[in-house]
């Protein structure tokens, strides 16, 4: 296991992020918590990668099928789909919305960097997420509105939900040696622990 200063976290910013010109904006608030970008990359995803990142299983996809099927009822729309096959159309939107132009893929290291990064991005629908959040604060968007218009809930950010999740995640997108070991010289502050040579 990775000594805690080095637990790595992926982050990808959307094609939203990049369309609103929000990728400085973004990116400032990951760097002021002193996390250390390890690897960043401009490209536009293939599908078969953004399946592979989501892996989704059946109970995932019944779960959220089931919410879809709600969200329909509420608003007098048909049912026209089984529960899997919403479930799965949700997946299907993300892929296509990742899909749909380029994305930046960050690696971020530092202590805490899974729970410090979701933190900072905020809940997943963007109007329940924090005022202070990446979400919360720069988008409007809503997993019923999404949900109605059958497309992917345009949220400006992916962030890995656990170190084990990121170490799973991180290769999908990076081969091993595009991930840069350097030394911050933040990083004295932060982690050593008696601050030798600070003063002269």
């Amino acid at each position: 296991m990775a000594h805690p200063k080095k637990e790595r976290t992926l982050v990808i910013i959307k094609p939203d992020g990049i369309q609103r010109a929000l990728l400085g904006a973004i990116i400032n608030r990951f760097e002021r918590t002193g996390l250390k970008f390890i690897a960043l990359k401009l490209l536009v995803p293939k599908a078969e990668q953004c399946w592979t990142h989501y892996n989704k299983n059946e109970e995932w996809f019944l779960k959220k099928g089931e919410r879809v099927i709600s969200d329909r009822k509420a608003h007098g729309l048909p049912i026209e789909k089984e529960v899997m096959d919403y479930g799965k159309d949700i997946i299907q939107a993300n892929v296509d919305f990742f899909t749909s132009g380029p994305v930046l893929a960050l690696v971020i290291e530092g202590n805490q960097s899974v729970a410090i990064v979701k933190k900072i991005v905020g809940d997943t629908e963007p109007t329940t997420s924090d005022v202070g959040t990446i979400r919360g604060d720069f988008t409007v968007d809503s997993y019923t509105l999404s949900s109605l218009d059958n497309r992917a809930v345009r949220n400006l950010a992916h962030c890995s939900d656990s170190p084990e999740e990121a170490e799973r995640e991180i290769p999908i997108w990076f081969r091993e040696d595009e991930l840069i070991a350097y030394r911050l010289v933040g990083e004295q502050i932060l982690y050593d622990v008696n601050l030798d040579g600070i003063l002269e």
